[in-house]
Formats: structure tokens, C-alpha cells, sequence
């Protein structure tokens, strides 16, 4: 799963969103390293609802404009777990070999 697909995922986890509401959210959580357009952030949200992994919303019209809400299904749901399990193994991993390369002290 590429970064961006598991920060939208992880902003769901918190409640449904409207677009610019993942789109903060993702900067957010990354801490400025992951910035989304709206172009591809939409392109990702048709292709994880085409996925099962989100599920369209609701609507609403805020100044004129439509806000279409997006929300984790329970595939997704699964779908961020298996992630995150796999990304807590392989930095762990990574800890294990880290330590083993710093100096011990007495």
C-alpha cells in the first residue's frame, strides 16, 4: 500500500470526511510531508470506493458548493490493520538491526 493510500485510510479511521477534510487531515498526520491535490486525491477516493475500502457519505451544500463525505468501510477498516501490522513488523525489524549498530556503554 503506497503512503498516501494508508493516510487517507488512517484519516478516515477518525470519521467520515468531506475532500478538504482528508486533505488537511493527511497533511496532519504526516506532519507537512504529504501534501494531496484534489486531483489526486479524488482519483485515490474513486479507486478505493471502487475497492470496497470507502464508501460515499453523504452530501452537503456549504456556500453554494457540494461536500461529498467519504467514510472507511469495514474492508477498509481490515485493510488499514493488515498495514499497519505490516509496518509495525518491518520497523521493528528495523529497530532490532539499529540497535545491534549503536556502541554499548558500560
Amino acid at each position: 500500500m503506497r503512503e498516501p493510500t494508508f493516510l487517507i485510510l488512517t484519516a478516515l479511521a477518525g470519521g467520515p470526511r468531506h475532500g478538504y477534510g482528508i486533505i488537511g487531515e493527511v497533511n496532519a498526520l504526516s506532519a507537512g510531508r504529504v501534501t494531496l491535490l484534489p486531483g489526486t486525491l479524488y482519483t485515490a477516493l474513486d479507486r478505493l470506493v471502487a475497492q470496497g475500502h470507502v464508501a460515499h457519505g453523504r452530501d452537503e451544500h456549504v456556500d453554494g458548493r457540494l461536500r461529498r463525505y467519504y467514510r472507511l468501510t469495514p474492508r477498509g477498516q481490515q485493510a488499514l490493520e493488515t498495514e499497519t501490522a505490516r509496518l509495525r513488523q518491518l520497523a521493528t525489524a528495523a529497530e532490532t538491526r539499529l540497535r545491534a549498530l549503536r556502541p554499548r556503554t558500560a
